[in-house]
């Protein structure tokens, strides 16, 4: 049965219209902004996922800038701990000329003494940000160590993180060495008695030396790890909201197919009426 007032035809063809614009609409904004899930009414789960993701990797690449300014921190420390273990080493060198008869020991105990004031140098310009590890204060607040934020672990999809840290224990050779105790040199008897001195302020200066070492490298591995950590969120968040491009491309020009046939339908349809005009001409 035809009708004048109820075309079936153009009911259907326009459906079929606004399906495909709408999902003409869809494939567009997925390649103008290149992801598949771009807002929560995309797919409100997968939207709510790769948030959280995002939050995490984005804290990650925070974290690892953090561990980044320590590895530095700790690796000034470092190389002044090693700078006055080899000046103490000279002094060790000092300190045995003189345990012999005849030594200029005036003069020696002149040079240690020079020394003395460039590992007093050393230790009070070994500092990073602020952050002296070689000094009694570490961080100009009496504190004694250093820590740093190395992770943010987190306990189920979506439930609570927390924090993990890295800590630095200074090793104070403003104590330990500077104000260390050092028997003069003024003969043969005291340079002997001076060089076991030394040799306990060397011991005291390698053993804090490989402390900031193994600190060191505990923290370039962190930093690491960070790094490998926050790459593999990204790279999950876009598996997760990225859209296919290539699939994209061959979407949209079968959909713009659609559009103009579904058009062409929905023009036909709305012509129907007009034939019926044809059973009424005499």
């Amino acid at each position: 049965m035809s009708s004048i007032l109820t075309n079936n035809s153009a009911m259907v063809a326009l459906q079929s219209l606004q399906s495909v614009n709408s999902n003409l609409a869809k494939t567009q904004s997925e390649i103008s902004t290149g992801k598949s899930v771009a807002s929560a009414k995309d797919n409100a789960a997968i939207f709510a996922i790769s948030k959280v993701m995002e939050t995490d990797e984005s804290s990650f690449k925070t974290i690892q800038d953090g561990l980044n300014v320590a590895e530095s921190t700790v690796s000034v420390g470092l190389a002044g701990a090693e700078r006055v273990t080899d000046l103490l080493k000279e002094m060790k060198d000092l300190a045995a000329g003189a345990a012999s008869d005849g030594a200029d020991f005036e003069t020696i105990e002149t040079d240690i003494q020079a020394k003395e004031t460039q590992i007093a140098d050393i230790v009070s310009a070994s500092q990073f940000n602020g952050i002296n590890l070689l000094a009694t204060d570490v961080d100009g607040n009496t504190g004694n160590e250093y820590g740093v934020l190395s992770s943010l672990d987190r306990s189920g999809a979506g439930g609570t993180t927390t924090a993990k840290s890295i800590t630095v224990a200074g090793i104070d050779l403003e104590a330990d060495v500077v104000g260390g105790t050092r028997t003069a040199v003024a003969d043969k008897a005291s340079a002997i008695t001076a060089i076991g001195d030394i040799e306990g302020l060397i011991n005291t200066a390698v053993a804090g030396a490989a402390s900031l070492g193994s600190a060191a490298q505990s923290i370039s591995g962190q930093s690491e790890f960070v790094g490998k950590l926050s790459d593999a969120l990204k790279s999950g968040i876009g598996s997760l909201v990225d859209a296919n491009m290539e699939e994209a491309s061959a979407r949209l020009q079968a959909l713009q197919v659609q559009q103009q046939l579904a058009t062409q339908s929905l023009s036909i349809a709305n012509q129907a009426p007009q034939a019926l005009l044809s059973l009424f001409r005499g």
